[in-house]
């Protein structure tokens, strides 16, 4: 389930509002796999140059889903923002296998 919150800013407060009380850090964590399919497009592109965009997509949904997680968190604790996101990529691989860990984390914070 999705929750909305009206702010998510990598800045440390919401431009044009002022905060009323920090109520402590969230954070999300997402492990991407990349399948063995992807890997294969995504190394015939590195040959040929360009953009992988399957790459790209995956990516996308995993930055999504962790922000997601975040405005849910966030929002279980009564806040109305999350400040100074930090969105960490790091690769994980062994055993033939290529992951992706996405790890993002920030404030949660309640507006005046």
């Amino acid at each position: 389930m999705s929750v909305a919150l009206a702010h998510l800013v990598t800045t440390h407060s919401v431009p044009g509002r002022e905060t009323r009380e920090a109520l402590g850090i969230v954070s999300a964590e997402c492990v991407l796999g990349i399948n063995v399919f992807r890997d294969i497009l995504g190394g015939l592109r590195d040959i040929v140059g360009g953009r992988s965009g399957t790459h790209q997509k995956a990516l996308r949904e995993a930055r999504e889903t962790c922000l997601d997680e975040l405005a849910e968190q966030a929002s279980s604790l009564g806040a109305d923002a999350v400040v100074g996101i930090d969105l960490d990529y790091s690769e994980i691989s062994g055993g033939g296998k290529g992951m992706v860990l996405l790890v993002a984390t920030g404030t949660a914070v309640r507006l005046k």
